[in-house]
C-alpha cells in the first residue's frame, strides 16, 4: 500500500483502503469525534496529503497542536507500529511547508480586513447587535457610500457613528431613524471589541486572498495555520473572522466548475462557534456558501465533536466524512450517535451505531465519496500516521518559519490612508475655521456701523456645528452614491 496515489489522499484502511478522491475533494466533508478520539491526526494527515499533491490549506490552530506539521515527525513505537499495520511500504517522517498567521499579529503574519469588507451583517454578528442597532449600523454604512467615505479602521467607524449621532435629525429625515441610545450601544461594543484585541483585525494592508493559495517551487501546497488558541477566548470574532473569508473566497474566486483538484481547501475546527445562536438569516447564508463554493474549487471541512452542531441543511451537503468515536451518556449523545449513524452508508458487516461508541483513539467511520461521487460503504478504518510532528512547535521553530515565509514583510507594518476619520475631522476643521472667520466679520460689521448707522442687521453667525451639518447634508443629497463590494455574500443575494 502507498501514500503516493497522486489523484487520492490514503485515510486508512479498515476492510478496505479508504482514500478521498481529489476529484471530488471539493463537495466537502466533516471530521467529528468526542475529545481525544483522534480529529486533530485526521485533520493533520489530510492536510499532508493535500499539501503533497499541490493544493493549499488553510486551517486554525486551536490548541496549538497543528502547528508541528511544519516539523518533521519523531520515531515513535505506536506510529510505526500501525505504518506496519497498514502495509505502508513508503512511510517516512517529513514536514509541510507552512506559513503562520494571526489575527493579533503575534505568532504568525497579521492577518487584517476593512471594515467596509467585513459590512454591516457580519460586523453585527462580530458585536451581537439588536435589530434596530443592526439598523443603525447600516445606515452609517450607507452614509459611507453616498459620501465617498472609506471605512477602513475601527476610528473610521466610530467617527462616523459620532457624526450621526450628533446630525440625527438631518440624517433620519433621508435614511431613517438613528437613535443617539442604539449608537451609544455599537460604540460601547466597539470598545470592548477592541479591548478584545478586535482592533488588531481592521485596517490595511489587507489581506490578499492570493497568498493563501501559494504552492512551493517543488509544487507542494502551503499549509496556513492561523494561530488561533488566543482567538478562541473571543469565539465570536474566531468564527466571524472564518465567514468573512469563507464569504471572500465566494466574492473573488472565479468559477471553475469541478476541477481535478481543489484550488483550496478550508478546515473550519470548532464548527459549532459558527452556528452558536445564530439568527437564521445568517445559517441560510452560511448553507448557500457552502452549497456554491464547491464551483470555485473550495473545499469545505467542519471539525466538530458532535454532527448535531452542524445544521441539517450544511449537514445534507458534506459528501466525505470521518468520524470518530462518540461517547453515548446522556440523551442528547445518543441522539447524536443515532444521528451519526443514520447518515452513512450502511454496512451489512456491523451496527454503526454501536460501533461509534466502541471506536478505539485512531480508529474511525470512514466515507469518503468514490466513483460518480457516491458515498462509499462506511467502513471501520484504522487512520493513516502522519508524516510530520503531532504537537506544537518551539518558539525558537516558529520564527524560523516566519522568517523563511515567502509573505514576510508584506503585512508586518500598517498603513494609514486617509478615510473617513481623516475626512470628518477635515471637515470639522474647516467648518470651525468658517464659522470663526463668521464671527469675526460679523465683529467688524458691527464695529464699523457703530458711529452712525444703528439699523439692525440680521446676525450670520453660525455654530461649529450647524456649518458642519450643513456641508455634509448638501454633499449627502447631490452624492451619486458610490457602492462598496463588500463582505457576506452581496453576489449571492441577487443569485437566489
Amino acid at each position: 500500500m502507498t501514500m503516493d496515489a497522486t489523484d487520492s489522499i490514503f485515510i486508512g484502511a479498515g476492510e478496505h483502503p479508504q482514500n478521498l478522491l481529489l476529484k471530488y475533494a471539493n463537495r466537502h466533508g466533516l471530521i467529528a469525534g468526542a475529545t481525544g478520539t483522534g480529529k486533530t491526526v485526521t485533520l493533520q494527515i489530510l492536510a499532508e496529503g493535500f499539501s503533497r499533491r499541490g493544493v493549499p490549506v488553510f486551517m486554525a490552530d486551536v490548541k496549538g497542536d497543528l502547528a508541528g506539521i511544519s516539523q518533521p515527525g519523531t520515531a515513535n513505537p505506536k506510529l510505526r507500529e500501525r505504518a506496519e499495520k497498514l502495509g505502508l511500504a513508503n512511510y517516512a517522517f517529513a514536514p509541510s511547508p507552512v506559513v503562520f498567521w494571526d489575527l493579533l499579529g503575534e505568532q504568525g503574519h497579521p492577518i487584517r480586513t476593512t471594515v467596509s469588507e467585513m459590512g454591516p451583517l457580519l460586523l453585527s454578528r462580530l458585536l451581537e447587535l439588536t435589530d434596530a442597532q443592526e439598523g443603525v449600523l447600516s445606515i452609517v454604512f450607507q452614509i459611507a457610500d453616498d459620501q465617498g467615505l472609506m471605512l477602513l479602521d475601527l476610528k473610521d467607524l466610530q467617527s462616523l457613528l459620532t457624526f450621526a449621532s450628533e446630525n440625527a435629525a438631518e440624517i433620519s429625515s433621508k435614511y431613517g431613524n438613528v437613535a443617539a441610545a442604539s449608537v451609544g450601544a455599537i460604540q460601547r461594543k466597539l470598545l470592548t471589541l477592541r479591548q478584545q484585541g478586535g482592533e488588531h483585525f481592521f485596517g490595511e494592508p489587507a489581506l490578499e486572498l492570493t497568498d493563501l493559495m501559494r504552492t512551493t517551487w517543488d509544487g507542494r501546497g502551503i499549509v496556513n495555520i492561523l494561530a488561533a488558541d488566543k482567538l478562541m477566548m473571543t469565539p465570536q470574532l474566531y468564527a466571524t473572522f472564518l465567514l468573512w473569508l469563507l464569504s471572500e473566497l465566494f466574492e473573488e474566486l472565479p468559477e471553475v466548475g469541478d476541477p481535478d483538484k481543489p484550488k483550496l481547501v478550508f478546515f473550519f475546527d470548532e464548527a459549532h462557534l459558527l452556528f452558536n445562536d445564530a439568527p437564521k438569516a445568517l445559517v441560510d447564508r452560511v448553507e448557500s456558501v457552502v452549497r456554491l463554493i464547491r464551483s470555485k474549487g473550495v473545499g469545505i471541512y467542519f471539525v466538530t465533536q458532535n454532527p448535531l452542531d452542524v445544521p441539517d441543511t450544511v449537514l445534507g451537503q458534506l459528501g466525505n466524512r470521518v468520524q470518530h468515536a462518540l461517547r453515548a451518556f446522556t440523551p442528547r449523545d445518543q441522539k447524536a450517535v443515532r444521528a451519526a449513524a443514520e447518515t452513512f452508508r450502511a454496512n451489512p458487516a456491523f451496527d454503526v451505531s454501536q460501533v461509534i461508541t466502541e471506536l478505539a483513539v485512531g480508529e474511525a467511520l470512514v466515507s469518503p465519496l468514490e466513483a460518480k461521487g457516491i458515498p462509499a460503504i462506511v467502513d471501520r478504518a484504522l487512520i493513516c500516521p502522519p508524516a510530520s510532528r503531532l504537537g506544537p512547535v518551539s518558539p525558537e521553530e516558529r520564527r524560523k518559519t516566519i522568517e523563511a515565509s515567502p509573505v514576510l514583510g508584506r503585512y508586518e507594518k500598517t498603513v494609514d490612508r486617509e478615510s473617513a476619520y481623516e475626512k470628518l475631522t477635515a471637515r470639522a476643521t474647516a467648518a470651525s475655521e468658517q464659522a470663526e472667520q463668521a464671527k469675526e466679520k460679523a465683529a467688524r460689521d458691527k464695529q464699523a456701523t457703530r458711529p452712525g448707522n444703528s439699523a439692525p442687521r440680521a446676525s450670520n453667525r453660525q455654530s461649529t456645528t450647524e456649518a458642519f451639518t450643513k456641508a455634509v447634508v448638501r454633499s449627502v443629497g447631490s452624492s451619486v452614491g458610490r457602492a462598496l463590494i463588500r463582505g457576506i455574500l452581496g453576489s449571492l443575494t441577487k443569485g437566489r
